[in-house]
């Protein structure tokens, strides 16, 4: 009698040049995406570090820098970046003191140029300007210690000054329209007399001043007052980054190249 028996077949095993070949190609694929990847971190923390440098030098206070999701390896062809993103704290602009900045920089194109870094498409930008920076910037004017304290009312979008421990408030009520700020005197008496036009005056110029001057072609378009700050909105459009003013370690402006 004749049985049936399963026939059972092996796989050929691959010659052992091709699995070689194989593994040759994986380690190369591997070397070139860390190359990459090491490259990207590289490029990316020198840009960012130079436009920190640059931006610094802009906003009077240190800045960090965190830039768009795109690789800048790619970026690098075009040498454009899609935005940027800023954050500074205890800015200075103008007489003011103690702002807090957060900010968005669109299409920046960078320059191998000392002379001409590059330039910005658009920036947007808020601003946090707390009573307490907005009472050391009028302290350190020249009112001889007369204004104590800076009380907000966001209700009325006023600002309240305690003048002379309190006995006297002058109150002011910041706006601003087309880029430009006006600062209105509300109330400023005292037992029905007037306070000095010189102080009221001069409270009222270092308020405007500090709202009106910001960096990177930046203009105000809306204040606000809330419960213990003013909170500025600024928009600029194209701006060209000055002449970079480092300390001479660099020849170049902020690179995209390797």
């Amino acid at each position: 009698m004749l049985h049936n028996r399963a026939v059972t077949t092996t796989a050929p095993r691959p010659p052992k040049r091709s699995r070689r070949a194989l593994v040759i190609v994986l380690v190369v694929v591997a070397a070139l995406v860390l190359a990459l990847v090491a490259g990207e971190i590289y490029v990316r923390k020198r840009v960012e570090a130079c436009l920190a440098d640059q931006l610094t030098s802009e906003l009077g206070s240190p800045v960090d820098i965190d830039l768009s999701w795109k690789p800048v390896l790619l970026q690098s062809i075009d040498r454009r970046i899609p935005s940027v993103s800023l954050q500074s704290e205890d800015g200075r602009f103008g007489p003011a003191v103690g702002m807090n900045v957060s900010g968005t920089a669109e299409d920046v194109t960078l320059t191998d140029d000392p002379e001409a870094p590059g330039t910005i498409g658009s920036t947007h930008a808020e601003v946090e300007w707390g009573t307490d920076g907005i009472l050391q910037t009028i302290q350190q004017q020249s009112f001889d210690g007369l204004v104590s304290g800076v009380n907000t009312d966001p209700e009325a979008g006023t600002l309240a000054f305690e003048l002379v421990g309190g006995l006297v408030d002058l109150t002011v009520r910041p706006t601003a329209d087309g880029g430009n700020v006006n600062v209105e005197t509300v109330g400023a008496q005292v037992l029905g007399l007037g306070l000095p036009t010189d102080l009221v005056s001069g409270v009222v110029e270092t308020i405007t001043a500090s709202l009106q001057s910001y960096p990177l072609g930046l203009e105000p378009t809306s204040i606000d007052v809330t419960d213990d700050a003013l909170h500025v909105v600024l928009d600029g459009s194209e701006y060209a980054l000055p002449p970079s003013q480092g300390d001479g370690s660099s020849s170049g402006g902020c690179s995209l190249g390797l």
